[in-house]
């Protein structure tokens, strides 16, 4: 064990979008900050960023990069492929409508992660380490991290983006309410010979969610959500079939598909944190809450969590209060609990909606969106609510208004 500490004021453990996001966040705001973002496998998902991400990444100077190398989204169209008695008609949910250029932009994760990790590096406060972190202690007024190569860290708050395994969260004691769906989701990439147009199109279907989201040419990211032997089966097909059969599922929408990319599967679960921070560590991210690929709700909620808890610091701090002191801890849990909760609740509704066969579950479903398409007041406020929530969206993430 090396006997010399390297000091911070803040710790964070996980190199993914939302662990970079945090630590570039957290750097330019002026604190003395320390990622530990050890080498990760492949991803090949995409990740849709709306409303407050964007903002975000604007007033992080990272955008352009972003827009660069993602598509734009201008319209979320959702289609009723159920076939059940009671089906809701076609909505389409149009950025102009509410005084928007895009929605957001879609990129791949590894690009997002590159673009990431290319400004931390160029920030005097942030010292980025390729170790992972093996083990943790709480001192009076701080936390000591130690990485598998024996180098010691103390901070006073350590961060967890470390994913839905945490060990950092582990370590702090919280514990997780869980559940799991009989759903896996399939993703990957394909082409097609006709043009998205910007539009991003969800169809429900009786097994769940099945999304087709723009990417840069004439291509979209899939996720597919199916019983899980039925995605099985799925990912088994060779590209030729694989490619019909998703294309017999969209419709043709998009014309002929080509699979573009390895596929990829995942049980679907979900769980939320008992509380978001507890013993000089905050939880963001998958850390903290997981649930379906319902609506691209997953990585815009982290981005709250990084804009919350940097908001959190940069208050305690102006009161010379301790980063990572109960205090501060309370002060994120707070901001953070509403808009955490009513996310998950309201995804699990949604994804257990498309499975429940009675007709009462189907006409209310069909009734919201119905109301939806032809009520423009709520169809705005459910388009404002989806991007940036009036409760639970940090002042650095809310746009600006002239």
């Amino acid at each position: 064990m090396s006997a010399a500490i390297a000091e911070f004021d803040v710790a964070i453990v996980g190199g993914g979008p939302a662990g970079q996001t945090a630590a570039i966040a957290i750097a330019e705001a002026g604190f003395r900050t320390v990622l530990f973002a050890p080498e990760t496998p492949p991803d090949h998902r995409t990740t849709a960023l709306l409303g407050g991400s964007v903002t975000l990444l604007e007033k992080l100077g990272l955008i352009d990069a972003v827009a660069e190398c993602g598509a734009t989204m201008h319209t979320m169209r959702l289609i009723d492929d159920t076939g059940r008695l009671i089906r809701a008609p076609e909505v389409n949910f149009r950025c102009q409508e509410i005084g928007r250029d895009v929605f957001g932009y879609n990129i791949h994760n590894r690009d997002l992660n590159r673009i990431l990790q290319e400004r931390s590096l160029g920030l005097a406060n942030l010292t980025r380490v390729s170790a992972r972190v093996e083990v943790s202690h709480v001192d009076e007024g701080s936390i000591t991290v130690q990485t598998d190569e024996g180098e010691r860290f103390s901070a006073q708050i350590a961060v967890a983006a470390d994913g839905a395994r945490s060990y950092l969260r582990e370590a702090a004691g919280i514990q997780l309410k869980s559940w799991s769906y009989s759903q896996s989701a399939l993703v990957l990439d394909v082409t097609h010979t006709r043009p998205h147009g910007g539009v991003s199109v969800e169809f429900h279907t009786k097994a769940g969610p099945f999304v087709l989201v723009p990417l840069p040419g004439n291509s979209s990211s899939i996720v597919l959500v199916e019983a899980p032997e039925i995605a099985d089966n799925l990912h088994a097909m060779d590209d030729t079939t694989l490619a019909r059969e998703i294309e017999r599922r969209a419709h043709s929408i998009l014309g002929k598909f080509t699979i573009a990319s390895p596929r990829q599967i995942f049980p679907l679960s979900g769980f939320t944190a008992d509380v978001m921070a507890q013993n000089r560590v905050a939880l963001i991210g998958e850390a903290g809450h997981r649930f379906p690929p319902i609506g691209a709700q997953g990585l815009n909620l982290s981005f709250r969590d990084v804009g919350a808890l940097t908001e959190c610091l940069i208050n305690a701090r102006r009161k010379q209060g301790d980063l990572g002191g109960d205090t501060t801890l309370n002060a994120y849990i707070k901001a953070r609990r509403i808009d955490i909760t009513t996310r998950t609740a309201g995804v699990d509704i949604m994804d257990r909606a498309l499975l429940a066969d009675n007709l009462p579950a189907q006409a209310l479903r069909s009734l919201g969106l119905f109301l939806a398409d032809r009520i423009t007041p709520l169809r705005h406020l459910m388009m404002r609510e989806g991007l940036a929530p009036t409760i639970g969206t940090p002042h650095m993430m809310r746009a600006e208004r002239g």
